[in-house]
Protein backbone atom coordinates (compact mmCIF):
# COMPACT_ATOMS: atom_id res chain seq x y z
CA UNK A 1 0.00 0.00 0.00
CA UNK A 2 1.38 3.36 -0.51
CA UNK A 3 1.57 5.82 2.12
CA UNK A 4 1.30 9.25 1.03
CA UNK A 5 2.54 12.13 3.06
CA UNK A 6 1.67 16.39 3.03
CA UNK A 7 4.15 17.52 5.74
CA UNK A 8 4.03 20.96 7.10
CA UNK A 9 7.51 22.07 7.84
CA UNK A 10 9.44 25.30 7.27
CA UNK A 11 12.09 26.35 4.61
CA UNK A 12 15.10 24.74 6.65
CA UNK A 13 13.76 21.38 5.96
CA UNK A 14 16.03 19.06 4.34
CA UNK A 15 13.63 17.50 1.75
CA UNK A 16 12.22 21.08 0.91
CA UNK A 17 15.55 22.68 0.13
CA UNK A 18 17.21 19.75 -2.17
CA UNK A 19 13.20 19.99 -4.40
CA UNK A 20 13.57 23.94 -4.46
CA UNK A 21 17.37 23.25 -5.90
CA UNK A 22 15.72 20.75 -8.40
CA UNK A 23 13.21 23.59 -9.20
CA UNK A 24 15.37 26.44 -9.85
CA UNK A 25 17.27 24.20 -12.55
CA UNK A 26 14.22 23.48 -14.40
CA UNK A 27 13.72 26.99 -14.18
CA UNK A 28 17.32 28.06 -15.19
CA UNK A 29 16.59 25.61 -18.35
CA UNK A 30 13.00 27.00 -19.24
CA UNK A 31 13.53 31.05 -18.87
CA UNK A 32 17.35 31.44 -19.18
CA UNK A 33 18.48 34.98 -19.28
CA UNK A 34 15.55 35.76 -17.45
CA UNK A 35 15.83 33.74 -14.77
CA UNK A 36 18.36 36.48 -12.45
CA UNK A 37 14.91 38.50 -12.81
CA UNK A 38 12.65 35.67 -11.49
CA UNK A 39 15.41 34.24 -8.93
CA UNK A 40 15.50 37.42 -6.57
CA UNK A 41 11.86 36.83 -5.65
CA UNK A 42 12.29 33.00 -5.19
CA UNK A 43 14.19 32.96 -2.22
CA UNK A 44 13.17 30.82 0.71
CA UNK A 45 15.32 31.70 3.90
CA UNK A 46 12.03 32.77 5.43
CA UNK A 47 9.38 30.80 4.31
CA UNK A 48 7.84 29.83 7.47
CA UNK A 49 4.73 27.49 5.65
CA UNK A 50 6.11 25.04 3.21
CA UNK A 51 4.83 21.89 2.17
CA UNK A 52 6.82 18.52 1.30
CA UNK A 53 5.04 15.69 -0.12
CA UNK A 54 6.09 11.93 0.18
CA UNK A 55 5.58 8.79 -1.19
CA UNK A 56 6.68 5.82 0.78
CA UNK A 57 9.09 8.04 2.05
CA UNK A 58 10.54 9.76 -0.47
CA UNK A 59 10.29 13.37 -1.19
CA UNK A 60 8.79 13.74 -4.77
CA UNK A 61 7.14 17.55 -4.39
CA UNK A 62 6.98 20.59 -2.23
CA UNK A 63 5.32 24.02 -2.46
CA UNK A 64 5.03 27.00 0.07
CA UNK A 65 3.02 30.24 0.65
CA UNK A 66 3.76 33.56 2.13
CA UNK A 67 1.83 36.30 3.14
CA UNK A 68 1.38 39.05 0.83
CA UNK A 69 -0.98 41.09 2.09
CA UNK A 70 -3.65 41.76 5.09
CA UNK A 71 -6.53 38.77 3.05
CA UNK A 72 -3.71 36.98 0.73
CA UNK A 73 -0.85 34.58 1.20
CA UNK A 74 1.73 34.32 -2.37
CA UNK A 75 1.90 30.38 -3.55
CA UNK A 76 5.36 30.12 -3.91
CA UNK A 77 8.00 26.94 -5.16
CA UNK A 78 5.57 24.34 -6.25
CA UNK A 79 7.22 21.72 -7.80
CA UNK A 80 7.00 18.09 -8.21
CA UNK A 81 9.50 15.62 -9.99
CA UNK A 82 9.12 15.27 -13.64
CA UNK A 83 8.77 11.71 -13.33
CA UNK A 84 6.08 11.82 -10.83
CA UNK A 85 4.06 14.53 -13.04
CA UNK A 86 0.64 13.89 -14.24
CA UNK A 87 -0.26 12.11 -10.93
CA UNK A 88 -2.56 14.84 -9.13
CA UNK A 89 0.59 15.23 -6.71
CA UNK A 90 1.03 19.12 -7.41
CA UNK A 91 -3.30 19.25 -6.93
CA UNK A 92 -2.69 18.00 -3.50
CA UNK A 93 0.18 20.08 -2.56
CA UNK A 94 -1.50 23.07 -3.47
CA UNK A 95 -4.58 22.13 -1.77
CA UNK A 96 -3.06 21.75 1.44
CA UNK A 97 -1.68 24.97 1.52
CA UNK A 98 -4.35 26.29 0.38
CA UNK A 99 -6.15 25.04 3.45
CA UNK A 100 -3.20 25.84 5.79
CA UNK A 101 -4.31 29.23 4.43
CA UNK A 102 -7.95 29.18 5.36
CA UNK A 103 -6.69 28.20 8.97
CA UNK A 104 -4.69 31.23 9.45
CA UNK A 105 -7.74 33.48 8.24
CA UNK A 106 -6.88 34.38 4.79
CA UNK A 107 -9.01 34.94 2.00
CA UNK A 108 -7.40 34.61 -1.47
CA UNK A 109 -4.22 33.07 -3.09
CA UNK A 110 -2.12 34.91 -5.27
CA UNK A 111 0.50 33.29 -7.72
CA UNK A 112 2.74 33.94 -10.82
CA UNK A 113 4.11 31.63 -13.05
CA UNK A 114 5.54 31.72 -16.64
CA UNK A 115 4.19 31.66 -20.00
CA UNK A 116 7.08 28.78 -20.43
CA UNK A 117 5.47 26.77 -17.77
CA UNK A 118 2.14 25.61 -19.67
CA UNK A 119 2.11 22.62 -17.40
CA UNK A 120 1.65 25.24 -14.45
CA UNK A 121 -0.62 27.28 -15.93
CA UNK A 122 -3.08 24.37 -16.19
CA UNK A 123 -2.59 23.25 -13.05
CA UNK A 124 -3.85 26.17 -11.39
CA UNK A 125 -6.91 26.89 -14.00
CA UNK A 126 -7.82 23.07 -13.47
CA UNK A 127 -8.12 24.22 -9.48
CA UNK A 128 -10.23 27.37 -9.86
CA UNK A 129 -7.85 29.91 -10.26
CA UNK A 130 -8.30 32.73 -12.61
CA UNK A 131 -6.14 34.82 -14.58
CA UNK A 132 -5.41 38.74 -13.03
CA UNK A 133 -3.56 41.64 -13.58
CA UNK A 134 0.11 41.23 -12.82
CA UNK A 135 0.75 43.04 -9.28
CA UNK A 136 4.08 44.00 -8.04
CA UNK A 137 7.09 43.18 -8.78
CA UNK A 138 5.60 41.16 -12.17
CA UNK A 139 3.73 44.65 -13.72
CA UNK A 140 5.22 44.84 -17.00
CA UNK A 141 6.84 41.29 -17.18
CA UNK A 142 5.33 40.06 -20.86
CA UNK A 143 6.42 36.68 -19.74
CA UNK A 144 4.80 36.49 -16.09
CA UNK A 145 1.20 35.31 -15.62
CA UNK A 146 -0.40 36.06 -12.30
CA UNK A 147 -3.47 34.00 -11.00
CA UNK A 148 -6.01 34.28 -8.05
CA UNK A 149 -8.23 32.28 -5.70
CA UNK A 150 -10.55 33.22 -3.44
CA UNK A 151 -10.59 30.49 -0.89
CA UNK A 152 -14.00 28.86 0.38
CA UNK A 153 -14.07 28.96 4.48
Amino acid sequence: MKQEELLRTDSGNAAFKELVQLLDADLALRDGEDTAFYSQFNGIAKLGHCIVYSLNGTALGCGAFKQFDDNSIEVKRMYVDPKMRGKGIASKILKALEAWARELGFTYCVLETGLRQPEAIALYKKNGYTVTANYPPYVGVDNSVCFRKKLDL
